[in-house]
């Protein structure tokens, strides 16, 4: 029996599926024939919810007596866009020059590649970890994130899954394998701002209430001041306006309605609930000041809209987890990597209510480009850092 343990391979199989959230696309199916000649169980339960498509997901088992190790990710994948503008096709998986080109390539089927190809290897070589390992795989990362990593978690734990940690396979550095290791994610919250002014003709303001001047007064007290400093673990806080519309192709009219949107990148300083108190106390201080607004006696009309689902800032603290993936990192390519908590959100905000939590995968600078590629020589050596990675964890044990 054949074993899965080169990653190239593995990567080509995932690469040809043409998952495209929310399209399962053959991805899970073939992911589900590697895994079940290593020993797994897998279930491919589909998740639904009113208004969101539904969505194929994967969970695999192989069970051993010991600590239980997650390794997580997700199959789906973002569009390929002007797919002329490729030098490879993105669903063939060409090589050239030592690359591997292909939608998904580095987000994120080349982690899990690599895992299945370091477990394959230990089982080939050891007959396997001394204790459990399982794949936590969903088609909804790159879409609404409803359907998926978060539901899966609930299906398994209501099943009886308990896990000990979990390392997520995303594309976390950012130069060069070995970089940097996700410890921890800033939250992350969006919303809307509606100002309701009074419709006129440009040339007569004072007959009119231009809502853009007070969606500026709102936007301004939400740059400035600075919300922290950042922390020892994080970097500071930060908001960014996003999109301002008004819906209004004329210019001499005075538009009734102003809309804008935002996102805010919160350190541990914060909640999730202390920033939306401080966003809604600088708005409605805000609202009463005319700095461009003079002449106007009342405040501005405006309504603040939450998005759903907020995503909470963590912090992983698990030493035994930390220690086995930098080693191994270390002993592979020989340097230590930062243990950063920079950039956007994963699904790891999910799993940290579960289990320790660190991510570490591929190289990211193609990642959502045309032409993504991966260097077949990262995929071997990621596969050699899963792999000791496994090996030590399993070492150690859990407390």
């Amino acid at each position: 029996m054949t074993l899965p343990t080169d990653p190239a391979a593995n990567l080509a199989a995932l690469i040809r599926c043409a998952s495209v959230t929310p399209a399962e696309g053959g991805a899970l199916g073939a992911l589900a024939t590697m895994l079940k000649p290593l020993g797994f169980s897998v279930e491919r339960p589909v998740f639904s919810e009113d208004g969101t498509p539904d969505i194929e997901n994967l969970y695999a088992r192989r069970s051993g007596n010991g600590p239980h190790l997650m390794f997580a990710g997700h199959t789906d994948v973002v569009p390929v866009g002007d797919e002329a503008s490729w030098t490879h096709p993105p669903f063939a998986a060409e090589v050239a020059k030592g690359e591997m080109f292909g939608r998904g390539a580095v987000d994120m089927k080349g982690g899990i590649a690599c895992f299945i190809a370091a477990v394959a290897r230990h089982v080939e070589s050891k007959g396997g970890p001394k204790g459990s390992v399982s794949l936590l795989i969903t088609g909804d990362e790159e879409g609404p994130a409803i359907n998926g990593t978060i539901k899966l978690l609930e299906w398994a734990a209501a099943r009886g899954e308990k896990w000990d940690a979990s390392i997520v396979g995303e594309p976390t550095n950012p130069d060069a394998l070995g970089d940097m290791i996700k410890i921890g994610r800033r939250g992350s919250l969006s919303g809307s701002i509606i100002v309701n002014g009074r419709q006129g003709h440009a040339a007569y303001p004072q007959l009119a209430d231009n809502p853009v001047r007070g969606l500026m007064t709102l936007a301004d007290a939400l740059l400035h001041p600075v919300f922290d400093k950042g922390t020892k673990d994080f970097q500071a806080t930060n908001l960014e306006v996003t999109s301002i519309d008004v819906g209004n192709p004329a210019t001499n009219v005075i538009p009734a309605k102003a809309t804008a949107i935002f996102n805010i990148r919160f350190n541990d300083t914060w909640t999730a609930e202390t920033i939306q108190a401080e966003i809604h106390n600088r708005l409605d201080k805000a609202a009463k000041r005319k700095k461009y607004r003079t002449g106007k006696t009342t405040a501005v009309d405006y309504e603040l809209v939450w998005r759903d689902r907020p995503s909470h800032v963590f912090l992983t603290r698990d030493d035994r987890l930390i220690e086995a993936l930098s080693g191994s990192v270390k002993a592979v390519i020989g340097r230590k990597p930062a243990l950063s908590t920079s950039g956007g959100t994963s699904d790891a905000r999910f799993i940290k209510d579960y289990c320790p939590v660190v991510e570490f995968g591929l190289v990211g600078k193609t990642m959502h480009m045309v032409d993504e590629r991966v260097a077949l020589a990262d995929l071997e050596t990621l596969t050699q850092i899963y792999r000791r990675f496994i090996e030590d964890w399993f070492e150690r044990g859990v407390s």
